[in-house]
């Protein structure tokens, strides 16, 4: 058998560095605030940091700018979309190094791929004494990478030809283009734009509510992208009621599928009201809430609108894995932050800024598990699974359980060498889980008022691994680990 054409290196080459140099754009951004607010040490790291991931980014691009990168295959967008991830992580930490603001680099890489995989997980035990500069830029690697930059790239940048259709689908599994409009970049365009007009109300909500601008950019970027980081070392406990319930709607529409949105906005209201996704992941959220809500009424006797509060906020930052707290939950009954424990492996819809494993494919395999009971019973029947009226292929059944599996062992991987590194077994499942489900906070001595200061550098790197794995859903970079991938 004839060999296929090998991997285009200088094409690959080309591409990263033209959106390290776009990276460096974003950087650039936050130093204004490091103005404003007088900080000169905050602002010569940003500067520094910006030249710096520029000139390699400018350098990668001139060395291959001849090259054609029109053409990218599905091997090249997968390599091109883990290698952007694993470069904005390294060149974004730089601020936070340079600067002194997180000296060790284990630390500051942690904190970087939290931001770009919008996890939400930090190394920092006093939020509040970074520089404003650094914390704006902290909350822009959520909002770049909620969306994703390499949907923003194709937004921004018409000129990738059909290639850009593979890396689309490398950075946003499950959001075809058809199904906002044929052509990529006009589906990026307008991802990108809902995405935009959504962080630009939440931040005009926040600011009617009390919240003074710059934290209200910032917490509009970290709820949108539903990554979880705050300017507050209290995250959300300090602010309003009415603060907490609109951060509770906007953490909902991140994890909603950005397809929906646009239906709305076309007037098409029936596909958001049929949609089984949608409806299964409010439900889930409904249903939590009440069951934590009723609990803690019956044990505690305390006042229903707070308890009602504190319960609707924790389940929906969970589900949707932004990782919000406006309590400890971990001083809640052990049963109880158990129960948040598992919602751990839900996750928001497909085609949104949530990580976790996602509602459609839960929701597919308790159908499916729920048929299996039939056809044994059935034998010779033909019972498929259909969601929104529509038979779902046997080849997506089996690529869900292979995907959940997969999850599976990579959770029970993640928690085995984290006890390895000497974290009690609660802590080593709750940082595995927290951190492949890209939800940040967790439970134990990786809960809602602790950090992951303490862990072993070694294991920082695992977990910064895990993050970037479940932000790409797992495929994307394991690919790279197969041998067979790299065969012409």
């Amino acid at each position: 058998m004839a060999n296929g054409p090998s991997l285009n290196g200088k094409l690959i080459t080309k591409f990263t560095g033209m959106l390290i140099m776009m990276l460096s754009g974003f950087m650039l951004l936050s130093a204004p605030w490091s103005v404003f607010y007088n900080e000169p040490e905050a602002l010569r790291s940003l500067l520094i940091s910006g030249v710096i991931t520029f000139l390699s980014g400018f350098i990668a691009f001139i060395l291959t700018k001849k090259h054609d990168h029109r053409n990218i295959r599905k091997k090249e967008g997968y390599i091109i979309v883990t290698l952007i991830y694993l470069s904005i992580s390294f060149f974004g930490a730089l601020p936070f190094y340079i600067g002194g603001t997180i000296p060790n680099f284990s630390d500051a890489f942690f904190e970087s791929t939290s931001g770009i995989a919008t996890t939400g997980a930090t190394i920092l035990t006093d939020i509040e004494c970074l520089p404003k500069g650094l914390l704006f830029w902290r909350s822009m690697t959520h909002w770049i990478g909620g969306m994703g930059i390499i949907v923003l790239t194709l937004a921004i940048l018409p000129i990738l030809g059909v290639g850009g259709m593979q890396l689309f689908v490398a950075e946003v599994p499950g959001t075809t283009p058809s199904r906002l409009h044929p052509r990529i970049t006009q589906t990026a365009k307008r991802l990108w734009g809902i995405y935009t007009g959504l962080t630009f109300i939440l931040t005009v909500l926040l600011m009617l509510g009390g919240m003074d601008m710059f934290h209200s950019i910032n917490h509009a970027f970290s709820t949108m992208a539903t990554g979880g980081f705050s300017t507050q070392n209290d995250s959300i406990r300090g602010y309003s009621a009415y603060i907490q319930y609109i951060i509770i709607l906007f953490m909902i529409l991140g994890a909603t599928s950005f397809s929906l949105h646009y239906f709305v906005l076309k007037g098409q209201f029936h596909k958001v009201l049929n949609n089984e996704e949608f409806l299964f992941f409010l439900k889930i959220m409904g249903a939590f809430t009440l069951f934590f809500c009723s609990i803690l009424l019956l044990i505690n006797q305390s006042e229903f609108e707070d308890t009602f509060r504190k319960s609707l906020f924790q389940v929906v930052s969970i589900v949707t894995t932004t990782g919000f707290t406006t309590t400890d939950y971990m001083e809640w009954q052990g049963f109880l932050w158990f129960f948040l424990f598992l919602l751990m492996f839900t996750g928001g819809c497909i085609g949104s800024t949530a990580g976790g494993i996602k509602m459609i494919r839960v929701l597919v395999l308790v159908k499916n598990t729920r048929l299996e009971f039939k056809r044994l019973l059935h034998p010779m029947a033909v019972i498929p699974v259909r969601i929104n009226r529509k038979t779902i292929p046997q080849e997506i059944i089996h690529n869900f359980l292979a995907f959940f599996l997969l999850y599976m062992l990579l959770f029970m991987a993640g928690a085995a060498s984290m006890t390895l590194f000497g974290l009690d077994f609660t802590s080593a499942i709750g940082a595995s889980a927290a951190t492949l489900g890209n939800i940040g906070p967790a439970i134990a001595n990786v809960g809602p008022i602790e950090s992951y200061a303490n862990i072993p550098d070694p294991a920082k790197w695992i977990l910064s691994f895990y993050m970037i794995l479940g932000r790409l859903e797992i495929f994307t970079v394991l690919l790279l680990l197969s041998p067979s991938f790299w065969k012409n």
